[in-house]
């Protein structure tokens, strides 16, 4: 059983931790501004600010920051400011036993899927897939409310995603656990005591940007080879911009609806989640959905994500 964290109240102290790379303090501010108009409290201190070239600051403040948030029984959840790199550093710095204790909401994408992954596989703790405070600076054109409010903020299954411009790639229908992330960083914990190693039957949830089609097939091979894809009942693929060939000749699309083929049940691409220009839609990971795509593209949250 997924531990689900309490839902968010209207007043609820959310902190901000920068799990990865700095930012920009201009879109920080106005993610902030979005944050309590949405009539939550973001709290945050000088550390979020902290600079060491390319991280915000040491992988020991940063694991040192995201733990006191956790502990802090006033914080009622976190949201990360940016993705970029160094989340992954923080994993071997988090107690689990901490985590599983109080579960909380835990809101990023991006480099956070390391942490998002490591806390629902190795903890069995929901998170979320969705939007992070520079995501937010751009107001409800950086992220879509219904699916944050509705999934953050109400302890009842979400239903249906309202889904535009989907395409399916493969027909069919399946339910499972959503579980995935970038791919980069599912790819990247293999080997190591963090893998991304889902159960069988589980929904996997592909993301990314600015890799060329010749890597995303390098990096699906790898999850093929591990083992990782058969295990996969359904592919939640996002819109992967940046990823096709200047020419056009080679495209992130055509890759993934080769390497993907194979999988038992339903593939869909463009589901606006992670890089998108459009309003981010907030995904719950480590809860049962359903992928429906008998007809046209469906992604039914089945149960609850908060308590």
């Amino acid at each position: 059983m997924m531990l689900k964290p309490s839902m968010l109240r209207e007043g609820d102290r959310i902190a901000v931790v920068a799990p990865a790379s700095p930012f920009e303090r201009s879109l920080f501010d106005q993610g902030i501004a979005e944050l309590r108009s949405l009539g939550l409290d973001p709290v945050f201190d000088d550390a979020v600010f902290e600079r060491n070239h390319y991280l915000a600051g040491s992988a020991a403040d940063r694991a040192r920051a995201f733990e006191s948030a956790w502990a802090d029984p006033r914080i009622a959840g976190l949201i990360g400011v940016r993705g970029g790199y160094g989340s992954a550093q923080l994993l071997p710095l988090l107690d689990r036993n901490t985590l599983r204790r109080r579960p909380k909401v835990v809101l990023g994408s991006s480099d956070l899927t390391s942490v998002l992954s490591f806390l629902t596989l190795q903890c069995g703790v929901v998170g979320f897939h969705g939007p992070m405070v520079v995501s937010m600076a751009r107001g409800r054109l950086g992220y879509d409310q219904p699916t944050l409010v509705g999934q953050l903020m109400q302890a009842q299954p979400f239903g249906d995603v309202a889904l535009d411009r989907v395409e399916v790639l493969k027909g069919g229908q399946a339910r499972g656990p959503l579980l995935g992330g970038t791919l980069t960083q599912l790819v990247a914990s293999l080997g190591t005591p963090f893998p991304f190693e889902p159960p069988a039957g589980f929904v996997l949830l592909l993301d990314d940007v600015g890799e060329r089609p010749y890597r995303i097939d390098r990096m699906l091979t790898q999850l093929q080879q591990a083992g990782v894809l058969a295990r996969a009942s359904a592919v939640l693929c996002a819109e992967f911009p940046e990823c096709d060939e200047p020419e056009g000749a080679v495209t992130a699309r055509s890759i993934l609806a080769s390497l993907l083929a194979d999988i038992a049940g339903p593939v869909l691409f463009g589901v606006p989640t992670g890089h998108t220009v459009r309003p981010m839609v907030t995904l719950p990971l480590g809860v049962d959905v359903t992928v429906d795509a008998t007809h046209h593209a469906r992604i039914i949250i089945e149960e609850a994500a908060v308590a």
